[in-house]
């Protein structure tokens, strides 16, 4: 069933950091640090291990599989796989509605990010007091022009990397934007960890506090787990398609996921111990990011205002690398239907922003229009569709797909050993990952 017509990745590496970069994005940077430190530090991280590499990477390689066997998105790989059972194309639909949706509240946070990038180069930030950070965010905020210039802006960049293609566009843009990601994340953790009372921050994340992991701690971990990971969206599948016929998908799912957790970690590090530092206190969200973040930069002196500036650049290349994973998967789905790539993303772009600049609209106190959008959205993206998507992908995986398509992609039709993890890894799929899968959902359902 495999193809070499369809356009790709040219290279292992490519993938990696195309995939990467679809992983790594807002919710590595300020929400990791956030509950890693709020469920116990070091316990909480122990668990967070296992999850993404026990379910989240198994979700990944699964995903990925179902892509490279077709060559087709979500919309038309299970009923390929499975044509038969028909009704399982409504899962690979399920899936990229979730993209649409998580990209219209995403294109929200990333032009709040991009405004405070912009007023970090001008000095604007700096200008503020630094008991005025919380009215500053609010008054930008419920702007009803100000955050949908941001919007559009982040957008069209979005749009212009997707337009360019796979290899030229997506390819090449995260090439460049990962490694330079990595070194701005390393530069503030060496500035972070060199600051007096620093070794508080250090503490709050990594110091084991069983008494803090709670169930809903775990949950958490898992939710997080398949997050930060972009699994449970369909965006992998699409990727799936675009990997060589001989990657090593094992290999690249294990690069890609020690990739998205060293960000995490570094993101953590980077953060907290300047918190701590400045005398600040760690809070969930936009009031980390946009309220307590920018006294820290303050606090520093001189150089907080070059640090302001390098935070909110890195933050806005990690929602870039996400934003056009969401966008291409979109954009494939109807390029798949005959319509042109450059027609395709246009269409998606003018369609996402309208729902994103609603739900702008609806945000905070000051919010112009009363839909409640912003909450609903984040909401039904954060806890509902992903891991319902997931529970759904992985039940195909393991129980519907035939267990001989599955091993011949492993091994790339028998040209790479994989021994005893096939049995491994395919007793996961079928049994770990899905259970560990409906907890979250009766979970979340519950609470």
């Amino acid at each position: 069933m495999t193809t070499n017509s369809k356009s790709g990745f040219n290279s292992s590496f490519g993938a990696i950091m195309a995939a990467a970069g679809s992983a790594v994005g807002l919710g590595n940077i300020w929400r990791f640090p956030y509950i890693c430190g709020k469920y116990g530090g070091g316990a909480f991280l122990l668990v967070y291990v296992f999850f993404v590499f026990f379910i989240g990477m198994v979700l990944m390689m699964s995903e990925f599989v179902i892509g490279r066997r077709t060559r087709m998105t979500p919309a038309t790989a299970y009923s390929a796989l499975r044509p038969q059972r028909p009704q399982w194309r409504w899962v690979g639909i399920l899936g990229l509605l979730t993209s649409f949706l998580i990209l219209a509240i995403y294109l929200v946070i990333s032009g709040w990010t991009l405004n405070y990038f912009w007023e970090s180069v001008t000095g604007t930030l700096a200008s503020v007091s630094n008991t005025g950070f919380e009215a500053h965010f609010n008054h930008f905020a419920s702007s009803p022009v100000r955050p949908i210039v941001f919007i559009a802006l982040f957008l069209a960049c979005t749009a212009l990397v997707v337009i360019a293609g796979v290899d030229k566009g997506i390819e090449r843009v995260s090439k460049l934007l990962m490694p330079f990601l990595v070194v701005l994340l390393v530069l503030l953790c060496i500035r972070s960890v060199t600051l007096e009372g620093a070794s508080a921050g250090i503490a709050y994340l990594f110091q084991p506090d069983f008494t803090k992991l709670t169930g809903e701690g775990i949950l958490a971990a898992l939710g997080q787990a398949l997050f930060s990971l972009s699994v449970g969206m369909g965006v992998m599948i699409v990727y799936g398609s675009y990997l060589p016929v001989d990657d090593n998908i094992l290999k690249s799912s294990m690069w890609i996921t020690v990739c998205d957790f060293f960000i995490a970690v570094l993101s953590g590090v980077a953060i907290f111990p300047a918190v701590f530092a400045c005398g600040q206190t760690p809070t969930e969200g936009p009031g980390l990011v946009y309220q307590v973040l920018p006294v820290v930069f303050n606090s520093l002196g001189g150089i907080g205002h070059i640090v302001s500036i390098v935070f909110f650049l890195l933050l806005t290349l990690a929602a870039l690398t996400s934003a056009i994973s969401l966008l291409e998967a979109l954009t494939a789905w109807l390029n798949e239907r005959g319509m042109k790539r450059v027609v395709s993303a246009l269409l998606i772009s003018l369609s996402v922003v309208v729902l994103a600049a609603l739900a702008s609209l609806s945000f905070g106190d000051g919010k112009l229009c009363d839909l409640h959008l912003f909450d609903f959205l984040d909401k039904l993206t954060g806890a509902y569709l992903p891991p319902i998507c997931a529970f759904l992908t992985i039940l195909f995986f393991g129980w519907f797909m035939k267990k001989e398509d599955i091993l011949d992609e492993l091994s790339n039709h028998g040209t790479l050993k994989v021994g005893y993890f096939k049995v491994f890894y395919y007793f996961l799929a079928r049994f770990v990952a899905p259970l560990a899968l409906l907890t979250v959902l009766v979970a979340g359902i519950v609470g």
